[in-house]
């Protein structure tokens, strides 16, 4: 179990480091690119990414779950597993690829748009493929060359996109640097899973097999389906019912709320294939990490949604006059923060202990909810009416999940509800520093201070230990005291 243990803070570590650089990288990118292209063009370029991903999904239905879940529990049917994934992947990657282009051409999109499309299109498919090789990795409790790749892949992408924007070659060649990290990253994932863990790639057309992975892979692929529309849908129907413009800002937010997701990503990543293997093994220990992974998640998220809302007017200067409109789209953005972190370790759990089903229900409501307010909201509001629906849909989806934790652990909410008012009381404190602080400092100065402020308001709240931030240091250091980490993970907050 310490061994588990051990895996979970390591992988989380390294994971969590990796999508820090990550994020830092592609927000930086993202920030230069604003500025360079403005809110016209920044629209155009990530309505067509958006547009590609929300029909990715038909090329994964649920598989990449299901290789995770299932190469966990048993390791020694991993070639079997991703083989027969490989059977149902190649033609439904082709068939998804049509679909993409036919729509683009149906619904009469300018010729830039199609050709970004197209591109975009592209991208998915070898990032449908790598996934799945990773998800492979991650079943083996393994997630450092995930890791090292998110990082090449965004600095491949920042270097390119550079030079192009430099050179003034246009949407088509930006799009272009995309293509160039996918197909990396393609390459690279499937060296590690054919030299690394020794597995083939080669499709197996097993009828017995494929009918279970997929009798296994469809409530996951409900699920993703309805994540992905979640996720995209709402940048496509912005573009219909606004215009580029508002997409251009309400990537502002969207973008920022994407680049601070690196944490509970990082959680699910580790936590995932754990929280399968203690459901079968160790349900005490289960309701351990769940609690864990929340405290550390409600920790995490409260002061850097308060920041963030209080800064938002000094943020978005940062993008260039022309997107001084999203200010209050990334304010109530912002605001959904707390919930979507806290929703993650929940989703964690339905899935790893086989209630996918339920999760998928709960993913439905909030995608059709979604989409009720968006067409309501937008043509009033534009970008403001699709960060008002980000915040309303973010709060259903974690009291869905919610409800349904009790009925798989036996959990103690009122110590994640202890937790959450110190941080709470910790975050308004910290609150009122930035609020004094921001007329006199710059944000990258007043952002440190703010963090120092906080962490010390928690420790004499006594809302972590030094215990707990031990664990983390060890975590990268190979040489690590499994009994000490096992002795930390069954402390409580």
């Amino acid at each position: 179990m310490t061994e588990k243990i051990a895996n979970i803070a390591k992988n989380t570590s390294y994971f969590t480091l990796a999508l820090v650089l990550q994020k830092i990288i592609s927000f930086t990118y993202f920030t230069l690119i604003a500025r360079a292209l403005g809110p016209e063009d920044l629209g155009k370029y990530y309505f067509a990414i958006s547009f590609a991903s929300v029909f990715s999904i038909l090329m994964d239905i649920g598989l990449t779950n299901v290789l995770t879940r299932e190469i966990a529990r048993e390791k020694n049917k991993a070639n079997i597993y991703l083989g027969s994934v490989m059977a149902v992947k190649l033609p439904l990657s082709v068939i998804t690829g049509l679909i993409i282009i036919l729509a683009a051409n149906l619904l009469g999109y300018g010729e830039l748009t199609k050709i970004l499309i197209y591109f975009s299109t592209v991208c998915v498919i070898l990032d449908s493929f790598t996934s799945a090789f990773f998800s492979a990795s991650r079943g083996f409790h393994n997630l450092s060359f995930e890791s090292l790749s998110s990082v090449l892949f965004q600095l491949i992408v920042l270097v390119t996109g550079l030079t192009i924007l430099k050179l003034d070659l246009g949407l088509k060649w930006l799009m272009g640097s995309l293509l160039l990290a996918s197909i990396f990253n393609f390459l690279y994932a499937l060296v590690v899973v054919v030299r690394r863990f020794k597995l083939s790639l080669k499709p197996i057309y097993n009828p017995a097999v494929i009918k279970l992975v997929l009798k296994i892979s469809l409530s996951f692929g409900l699920f993703a389906i309805f994540q992905k529309i979640y996720t995209y849908l709402d940048t496509v129907l912005l573009a219909a019912l606004a215009g580029d413009y508002y997409v251009g800002l309400y990537q502002v937010a969207f973008k920022i709320i994407n680049a601070i997701q690196f944490l509970p990503l990082a959680f699910t990543a580790s936590l995932y294939p754990a929280m399968s293997s203690y459901w079968a093994s160790n349900r005490g220990q289960l309701a351990i990490t769940f609690e864990r992974s929340m405290n550390y998640l409600i920790i995490i998220a409260l002061p850097i949604s308060v920041g963030i809302a209080v800064l938002a007017d000094k943020i978005v200067l940062i993008f260039k006059s022309g997107f001084q409109g999203a200010s209050l789209p990334l304010e109530l953005n912002i605001a959904a923060l707390l919930f979507m972190f806290t929703a993650y370790p929940i989703g964690s759990l339905l899935n790893a202990c086989d209630k996918q089903k339920i999760n998928t229900v709960n993913m439905a409501v909030t995608v059709a909810t979604s989409v009720i307010l968006n067409l309501i909201l937008i043509p009033k509001f534009q970008a403001v009416g699709a960060s008002l629906t980000v915040l309303a849909t973010s709060v259903l989806m974690l009291v869905l999940g919610l409800i349904q934790v009790p009925k798989i652990i036996v959990y103690r909410p009122r110590k994640i509800l202890k937790v959450f008012i110190k941080a709470l009381a910790a975050s308004a404190i910290m609150m009122m520093v930035v609020i004094y602080l921001k007329n006199y400092l710059n944000i990258f100065i007043i952002v440190p201070i703010s963090a120092i402020i906080y962490f010390i308001l928690l420790y004499c709240l006594k809302a972590f230990k030094p215990e707990d931030i031990l664990s983390i240091y060890r975590s990268f250091i190979k040489k690590q005291k499994a009994d000490d980490i096992g002795l930390i993970a069954e402390e409580n907050f």
